[in-house]
């Protein structure tokens, strides 16, 4: 289960109340609007760095040795 953080953001009055008005059309709250954009915001991130990370592979960047570990290491004390 996620743990949930709670923040404290300091919005100009204006675009709070702008905020305010694009979640009532859209049927939810500011807090779930901030939540979101921050959600897609490290989504977008996570994406770019894999993306990064495949091209690096597909142009032999990233050498990748042979596995010299079993499954059962991976769980051993």
């Amino acid at each position: 289960m996620n743990s949930v953080r709670k923040l404290t953001l300091a919005i100009e009055d204006e675009v709070f109340e702008a905020a305010r008005r694009l979640a009532l059309e859209r049927g939810t709250t500011v807090n779930q609007l901030v939540c979101d954009y921050l959600s897609d915001l490290v989504a977008s991130r996570r994406r770019a760095a894999a993306e990064r990370l495949k091209c690096a592979m597909q142009e032999e960047l990233v050498e990748v040795g042979p596995i010299t570990w079993t499954r059962e290491d991976l769980y051993r004390s």
